[in-house]
């Protein structure tokens, strides 16, 4: 069904009708249910703060388990903050946040997964042009700056790469 004929479906329902749909996909759908629960209760902090200790537990568990380094946790929480429309600015610092923690890790031991250092440099070149297109680098110009010296100083086999990123945009 296409956008149109969905428009037209809809125009031709009564309100108590609309009201029925929407009420049946909130109990059919978790993802309705999320979306609606974040609309009339917008707590972003707390869905940041959820986010940020989950990204952390896959670097650094709370049980002494052995680091499991998967970008795909964080890679959730962004694609489930952009379908929710969060406010870009948090949806960057938990892009960011992600290859901070990573970072962090790196500098405390050696880390030989040659993968891990080509999932950081996607995740930043994501993050970079995730915020070009949102008119926002420059408000996170020093944690992005940040983060490609942090590469440099911990000799990150793709060191280049984190460098020649931000001399695109450096004036």
């Amino acid at each position: 069904m296409s956008k149109r004929d969905l428009k037209k479906y809809l125009s031709e329902l009564s309100k108590e009708q609309l009201e029925e749909q929407l009420v049946e996909l909130y109990d059919k759908f978790k993802e309705v249910k999320v979306y609606y629960n974040f609309v009339f209760n917008p707590n972003e902090r707390n869905l940041v703060k959820d986010a940020k200790l989950k990204i952390a537990n896959e670097y650094f568990p709370i049980r002494g388990k052995r680091p499991k380094m998967r970008r795909s946790t964080a890679q959730k929480f962004i694609k489930h903050f952009i379908t929710l429309g969060v406010d870009s600015f948090i949806i960057v610092d938990v892009m960011l946040y992600n290859i901070e923690i990573a970072q962090t890790l790196s500098s405390e031991r050696q880390i030989n997964s040659e993968a891990f250092y080509k999932s950081m440099l996607t995740s930043y070149e994501q993050a970079i042009s995730f915020m070009i297109e949102k008119g926002i680098l420059e408000e996170f110009r020093s944690r992005v700056v940040a983060i490609k010296e942090e590469s440099i100083t911990q000799n990150w086999m793709n060191k280049y790469e984190f460098n020649a990123i931000v001399e695109r945009f450096d004036y």
